[in-house]
């Protein structure tokens, strides 16, 4: 079981690295933008309560985001053993205290943090192209200034924790898709020695 945390600004490419991490590793991927995104969809509690916050640009409570990632774990207990990417989160520095709890009680750890590092100015672009792209509601300017701003402020101190814990491996996000995910690679292999 190999865990990594791939962490970054909205628009970072976590998603995108996240696809070829899987690919190559053959690691079970947790989003939990998509599993709130599928909650929304389908209009369940959750879905509503997650909309009202990301919607404002907020991060979802933690207590919450906890619950939803024990749920995903218990619904896939083969992957689980592969290892996980999660993607998104931590969030914060009290979420990655709480997932190093919940992964302990489950036996394992987080084994490496992918951090891609991206000017703002590349980060903005790379959002308003998705949004219209993708149609994705949160990918306005408004709201991406919102979130860019809730990143500054509570999760890049998450950067300074991992690093504590020496498990931080900083990568330039700038690039071509590839070049970046070689350097992850590089990280991730390393770390599996």
């Amino acid at each position: 079981m190999f865990n990594i945390v791939i962490f970054g600004a909205p628009g970072s490419g976590k998603g995108t690295q996240s696809e070829y991490l899987i690919n190559h590793y053959g690691l079970f991927h947790i989003s939990t933008g998509d599993v709130l995104r599928d909650h929304i969809k389908r209009g369940t509690e959750l879905g509503k309560i997650a909309s009202s916050y990301i919607n404002d640009g907020k991060l979802i409570p933690d207590e919450l985001m906890i619950c939803i990632l024990e749920n995903v774990l218990d619904e896939h207990p083969e992957e689980e053993k592969k290892g996980v990417i999660f993607d998104g989160f931590p969030r914060t520095t009290e979420q990655a205290k709480a997932l190093k709890e919940m992964l302990e009680r489950r036996g394992g750890k987080v084994d490496v943090v992918i951090g891609l590092d991206v000017p703002e100015a590349e980060l903005i672009d790379r959002l308003i192209k998705r949004g219209k792209e993708s149609g994705r509601s949160d990918d306005n300017m408004e709201t991406i200034k919102k979130r860019l701003e809730v990143y500054h402020n509570q999760t890049s101190p998450l950067r300074d924790h991992y690093v504590a814990e020496g498990v931080y491996a900083a990568i330039n996000g700038t690039g071509s898709i590839e070049s970046i995910f070689d350097s992850i690679k590089a990280a991730v292999d390393n770390c599996r020695k």
